[in-house]
């Protein structure tokens, strides 16, 4: 039997992962706290994803979740739970917007707003990289601003983990626009991508568009292969040679390779960081998404929220399946203590 589920539910996202199947980021009060809940639809039911690189991937981004829990610009994850069909996130509502949606809007930023992103960014990254963790999906969608402008990243569905600093892996993954060189060539790559990607994303902020984008794929790939990195006029010298390391085609050469986030934030582009003062939110965000309250939308793309739930969703399945499906997909289930994010 279905009831009807006593808190209100909005969708604020959609994802699509694991090899096309959609994902919902959907909005909810629960006790006077409002969560982002991850509904990963896994078919007709839960067996379809137990034997199968899902299961791999879909545990790989919970793991990630739980190491993430004490970064300042890294979601945080609350409880997750399963049903017999499907899976289940619940993490922070972050709704101050996408960066996606922020650049739409205003096209592109001065240099000091994109640095304080980028430098947030590098933290988040930084900090992944310390637990031998590999992002792979750098991209303004994966960037969101909190109520107050500071970034928190999310979406760990591509996180590798388990590569050592001299490590590398193999896997073709990404977002077309953002690949470094080394991962089109389908050669083994280390954590330098996520460099690249850091590079890509603060050129978009500072140009406009990706460098080397095209509407063409092909085109943007040959690009990003083999041509020169063109750098418009009217920026400074530091922002500029810090796309030059970040954008090297060959990632042994590439800002990052040798001493990894430490290059990063010993580069003259940041030389105006305080990056202890960054890390504990002591630095002002140079934009306010203005958000009225915890449930207020107005920064998530009205595309999202027109959007019906699904009734998957909005409503709750019955208890008894639910509890005879908890082992299903053996280590899933979780629920945060307030030590957790201490």
């Amino acid at each position: 039997m279905m009831q009807q589920n006593p808190f209100e539910v909005r969708v604020v996202g959609r994802h699509s992962v694991m090899q096309g199947k959609m994902t919902h980021s959907i909005e909810g009060i629960l006790s006077s706290y409002v969560y982002s809940i991850y509904c990963y639809f896994a078919g007709n039911a839960l067996k379809d994803v137990l034997f199968s690189m899902q299961q791999k991937n879909i545990m790989a981004e919970r793991n990630v979740l739980l190491k993430s829990l004490k970064h300042p610009f890294l979601v945080r994850l609350h409880y997750s739970f399963q049903t017999s069909e499907k899976l289940y996130f619940v993490l922070d509502y972050v709704n101050g917007g996408e960066l996606f949606f922020h650049l739409q809007r205003e096209r592109c930023f001065s240099e000091p707003r994109a640095r304080f992103y980028a430098a947030e960014v590098a933290s988040a990254i930084g900090y992944l990289h310390s637990l031998n963790i590999v992002y792979r999906d750098l991209k303004p969608e994966n960037i969101l601003l909190d109520s107050q402008g500071h970034v928190v990243l999310t979406d760990f569905g591509l996180c590798k983990e388990g590569v050592e600093p001299e490590g590398t892996t193999t896997t073709f993954c990404g977002t077309p626009e953002y690949l470094a060189p080394e991962v089109l060539r389908k050669e083994p790559y280390d954590r330098t991508v996520d460099w690249w990607c850091l590079g890509a994303v603060l050129y978009e902020m500072v140009y406009s568009l990706p460098p080397f984008y095209s509407r063409d794929v092909g085109e943007m790939y040959d690009g990003i292969l083999h041509k020169p990195l063109f750098l418009p006029p009217g920026k400074s010298e530091a922002i500029r040679s810090l796309l030059v390391g970040l954008l090297q085609k060959d990632p042994h050469r590439r800002l990052g390779s040798i001493a990894d986030f430490l290059e990063i934030k010993n580069h003259s582009f940041f030389t105006p960081i305080n990056w202890d003062d960054l890390y504990h939110k002591r630095i002002t965000p140079p934009y306010n998404p203005n958000v009225r309250g915890p449930a207020d939308t107005q920064n998530i793309d009205p595309e999202f929220t027109r959007e019906m739930v699904p009734n998957s969703v909005s409503q709750t399945p019955d208890l008894n399946a639910s509890f005879s499906s908890s082992n299903a997909f053996h280590g899933f289930s979780f629920v945060a203590t307030e030590d957790s994010f201490l």
